[in-house]
């Protein structure tokens, strides 16, 4: 493996002209391909297998008007006074006249008017689903109402959903990213070329991802997730390289073989840190959920993007830059003597090794005060909850946020999450039959506040049902009202019922989510175990590393749990309203982060690997990947960190709280876990960390990742020359 990438590496740097133009060729091509090709991003959620979408898809072929998306128009009158019809039928009439409603329901004939007469609800019934609904059609819908003289008028509805955007909010991270590099490098060359490496390489990936978004259907967070990603793990690949090579050149050696062995060492571990995380995203498939399997695979992607683009692209830079790479005091040191090496203390020493010396010395004490502290910080995850996001945790200020709150002040919560049995019986008869004993059964039903008349299809042979619960969507009332429903009319002859709506849906993919999370985290773990064990050709360091991740990723609940769902320093991170996390953040950020995890894990293990495999006691190795590393790995975090972070500014709930757990997660592995924790169990374990049975060893390949056949190489003697600058 290390010979392989050196001699890509060094390919690179002499080709460097062309390597550059290839990828500005490719990123031409993929941007012209994203701004033709490009389709709109959804916000519509499918589940198979669950009895929401086998409703949802009866809908659409029993009863296909009501199978479209659907808006709902709250009107609220002066504090005092009550809602006169005159007043609301032009409001009817104004939607009723929207491009693509089929239907708009005057509150005074549906009955959907609260008991004082100041509040009533207009629903809007559009032919196409959500994601087709076109913008013009949206702000038609937004501007209903607009001269309606004194009544307040709000507009709510799964038509409100839109797509998320990327702001300005988050190019901070960026700048916080830039900054990190430029004190870690000590030169405005190496950061920017860095950080521009990077920047080339997200823009690909997103290219290439918008450009399929004609035959794949993304959600809206899928390209905001890869964005995170990309950058992240964009920058860090960058780094860990390009601070190899600065170590070879301070060693003596040319900027070509620099570059070769910089990509042969420190690329070989970038090439296993990204494939673990490619395959935390890729596993997100075996979920069997469509959105989340392409917002995994979407992600997977960008990072595979990175990669390749840290192994070929980065070295074509490095060679324009030359020597600039180093800070002036280098380059100046190393012009007094070309060729030489700096004097070992000035290039081995530092913070690094200092803390590693350290935690040798303090390995027990802060192993059972990590653990600890972790496990204690574990604890509010005890009582997490999840659910699909809802109006009720919108941004305050927000037209959903406002129609969601308007509606449950007139009519209660429930009204929020109103739920559907659909009704399919085998004629007009037996279907009328179904639906009378359905109402009678749902009625009687604990926590359901009322059930609508049954709406009939054209041919009597498909009803809804409209339920209303007393409790709010997310609410653990209205889930187990659900379920009693369910139960209920499970019995009924002559129909098959099937309950659906949102709230339904959340609580189908928050149990399919649950259900497949051992399976998912079987597949993960043990996958990335065996290619652990395969780059470190050790039983117990993959092992130890999959119980740091747990680590992490119960203290990243717990924090997540307290301040997202119970409210603990809510306002810190902009939270309004604290609720259930978003059913899909548990896998995704396990995924996620143990992809990470093992990025850090394989940055510093592997420097100790390599010096044990040339000859250090393991002690000595130990506190050389600390001294080596640390300072990389600090820069990668603090960059991850603020990247993630940048997104925990935007109002949308649940890339808010992705960005915040994926933050704090990347700080708690990173600082805590990598940096202490996994030092102090490598200088416990000695030379039994490196243990692996014969059989096992032989079985294995030797992919040299440590690129001890490159240290056999004689070096090439330096050229008294110029070298290539920008």
């Amino acid at each position: 493996m290390a010979t392989l990438l050196y001699r890509l590496g060094r390919f690179s740097f002499r080709r460097r002209g062309r390597i550059a133009a290839v990828w500005l060729l490719l990123l031409t091509l993929l941007g012209i391909g994203a701004a033709t090709l490009m389709g709109p991003t959804s916000d519509k959620f499918s589940m198979p297998g669950t009895e929401s979408q086998r409703a949802l898809d009866d809908l659409d072929r029993q009863f296909p008007q009501a199978g479209g998306a659907t808006g709902t128009i709250v009107l609220a009158a002066p504090e005092g006074a009550k809602l006169d019809p005159a007043a609301v039928a032009p409001v009817v009439e104004e939607a009723s006249g929207i491009d693509g409603v089929t239907a708009a329901m005057d509150p005074f004939q549906t009955g959907a008017v609260s008991q004082d007469g100041r509040y009533a609800l207009i629903q809007v019934q559009f032919d196409k689903a959500v994601d087709e609904v076109t913008d013009e059609q949206k702000s038609a819908y937004e501007a209903v109402g607009a001269e309606a003289g004194d009544l307040r008028v709000e507009h709510g509805g799964e038509v409100m959903g839109g797509e998320v955007e990327v702001g300005s909010t988050e190019a901070l991270g960026v700048l916080v990213a830039a900054v990190v590099l430029v004190v870690t490098f000590g030169s405005l060359v190496a950061a920017g070329m860095t950080l521009l490496n990077a920047l080339i390489g997200v823009a690909v990936g997103m290219a290439g991802l918008f450009s399929l978004t004609r035959v794949i259907e993304l959600t809206s967070t899928a390209p905001i997730l890869a964005l995170m990603l990309g950058l992240a793990v964009g920058i860090d690949y960058s780094l860990f390289i390009t601070s190899r090579y600065r170590q070879y050149l301070g060693e003596g050696l040319e900027p070509e073989e620099a570059a070769g062995r910089a990509t042969g060492t420190a690329g070989s571990a970038v090439v296993f840190a990204g494939a673990t995380v490619v395959i935390a995203l890729a596993g997100l498939s075996v979920v069997g959920i469509p959105f989340l399997s392409v917002m995994g695979l979407a992600a997977a992607g960008t990072v595979a993007v990175a990669v390749l683009v840290a192994l070929t692209l980065l070295p074509a830079f490095l060679s324009f830059a030359g020597r600039k790479i180093l800070p002036r005091k280098q380059r100046r040191a190393a012009g007094k003597g070309a060729g030489e090496p700096a004097e070992k203390g000035a290039v081995t020493e530092g913070f690094g090794f200092t803390w590693g010396r350290l935690v040798t010395k303090l390995r027990v004490p802060l192993l059972v005060v990590g653990v600890l502290g972790l496990g204690a910080l574990t604890l509010p995850a005890q009582d997490m909850r999840i659910a699909l996001p809802d109006a009720g945790t919108a941004a305050e200020g927000s037209p959903a946020r406002e129609a969601y709150d308007l509606t449950s002040e007139g009519f209660g919560e429930g009204f929020n999450g109103r739920l559907i049995a659909v009704v399919n019986g085998r004629d007009a008869q037996s279907t009328a039959a179904a639906a009378e004993q359905a109402t009678a059964l749902i009625q009687d039903t604990d926590g359901v506040l009322a059930v609508a008349p049954p709406q009939l299809n054209e041919q009597g042979t498909t009803a809804l049902l409209a339920v209303i619960p007393e409790a709010g969507p997310t609410a653990a009332a209205t889930e187990d009202a659900v379920h009693d429903i369910r139960d209920r009319v499970a019995d009924i002859e002559g129909a098959d019922i099937a309950l659906t709506g949102a709230t339904a849906l959340g609580i189908d993919v928050s149990e399919k989510l649950a259900d497949a999370l051992p399976v998912y985290l079987l597949l993960v773990v043990g996958l990335s175990i065996l290619l652990l064990m395969l780059v470190f050709r050790s039983v117990l360091v993959p092992l130890k590393a999959a119980l740091g991740f747990l680590l992490t990723v119960g203290a990243t609940f717990g924090i997540t749990v307290a301040i997202f769902q119970e409210g603990h320093l809510a306002g810190l991170v902009g939270v309004d309203t604290p609720g259930p996390l978003v059913s899909f953040l548990p896998i995704l950020l396990i995924g996620i982060l143990f992809g990470l995890a093992m990025d850090y894990e394989v940055f510093l293990v592997s420097r100790m690997r390599e010096d044990f495999v040339h000859g250090a006691d393991p002690q000595a190795a130990m506190v050389s990947g600390m001294g080596h590393n640390a300072r990389v790995v600090t820069a990668a975090a603090l960059i991850m960190t603020s990247v993630f972070g940048g997104f925990v500014l935007m109002d949308d709930p649940i890339i808010k709280s992705i960005g915040f757990a994926l933050a704090v997660g990347v700080v708690i592995d990173a600082f805590v876990v990598r940096m202490a924790l996994v030092p102090a169990v490598m200088s416990l374990l000695g030379r039994a960390a490196w243990w692996l049975p014969k059989a096992v060893d032989k079985a294995l390949p030797d992919l040299d990742i440590e690129g001890e056949k490159l240290n056999r190489r004689p070096a090439p003697k330096t050229r008294d020359e110029t070298p290539v600058s920008v």
